[in-house]
């Protein structure tokens, strides 16, 4: 078995420095023999040299500022640019790889390689309960316009580097994207015209949900971030079930606004598309002021799901 050089990028705004640097050593103590670049985006903020931690043998640590667009998607691709491994994993500065996780998902390529990316099941800690998801051995295009998967977590993921950068078949992160939101999907989307994503039939990384995330309460960025996928994407025409997954998220969203007649208009549409599209329900109660959507967001999480 070969060993290729792996890449883990990091983006991070520096406000969770001592989550940052749990990440960092996590990918620090892979049992991959082969080496392993860590490579930490600062958003427009401070570099953190990370000096107080010890580099092991075999790794490397590197501390960049954005040069991109502001936000996790020019983050990232400043990451990628910097990178020199053969493949590119993303870990949210937040999250923690277990030891087997980059081993495994070698391993998996190298008996897959028609792959287009290669992923993991997760371990999502909420509301102080570890809830172990995994995801599918294969997804394709189809599968994500019906559903995110979101067992397939951006932290989770490795992908070619050759395919990330401009001019390659995947391409770089969108920074059109408002805010960022949905980057990570639309990268799955564009990948998955290419190929399958396959998983590793085991939880390889911890998701920590018990903090605020970066897109809490930032309703009309969500808005705006699910619009521009429905655009970009008219497939998601010839799949009502996804297309009313994402129209019943955009009603809960516009609820959450207080925009009662658009939050109205979504759920109807997406109801005529899915009866059963239950983010379409909820948006009915949220947008006549019967209930906060904090409260059902906090207890959809506690399920280890979220929007």
């Amino acid at each position: 078995m070969s060993y290729p050089r792996v890449s883990a990028v990091i983006a991070t705004i520096g406000s969770r420095p001592e989550l940052l640097r749990t990440a960092v050593t996590s990918i620090f103590n892979q049992d991959y023999p082969g080496h392993l670049e860590v490579v930490v985006s600062y958003d427009y903020v401070e570099i953190d040299s990370l000096s107080d931690l010890e580099v092991p043998v075999n790794r490397s640590l590197l501390t960049v500022q954005n040069t991109h667009v502001s936000g996790l998607a020019g983050g990232r691709n400043t990451g990628i640019e910097t990178a020199t491994g053969e493949l590119v994993g993303f870990c949210d500065d937040d999250d923690f790889w277990f030891t087997s996780k980059v081993s495994c998902q070698v391993e998996l390529w190298q008996q897959r390689p028609d792959a287009v990316a290669v992923s993991s099941g997760i371990t999502v800690r909420s509301g102080g309960k570890d809830i172990v998801r995994l995801a599918p051995e294969t997804a394709s295009f189809d599968d994500f316009l019906v559903s995110r998967i979101t067992e397939i977590h951006p932290s989770a993921m490795l992908y070619r580097r050759a395919d990330l950068v401009e001019g390659g078949r995947i391409g770089a992160v969108d920074e059109l994207l408002p805010a960022s939101y949905g980057e990570d999907y639309d990268l799955l989307l564009r990948a998955t015209r290419h190929g399958e994503v396959y998983s590793v039939q085991e939880p390889l990384v911890l998701v920590l949900w018990d903090r605020p995330s970066f897109f809490a309460g930032k309703w009309q960025n969500i808005a705006a971030g699910l619009t521009y996928l429905l655009q970009k994407f008219p497939e998601f025409e010839r799949t009502p079930k996804g297309t009313a997954r994402i129209a019943g998220q955009v009603a809960f969203v516009h609820a959450a606004l207080g925009n009662r007649s658009q939050a109205l208009a979504y759920a109807q549409s997406t109801l005529r598309r899915n009866p059963l599209q239950l983010r379409a329900w909820a948006a009915l109660p949220v947008a006549w002021g019967l209930i906060s959507p904090d409260i059902l967001l906090k207890a959809v999480e506690k399920t280890g799901r979220g929007l």
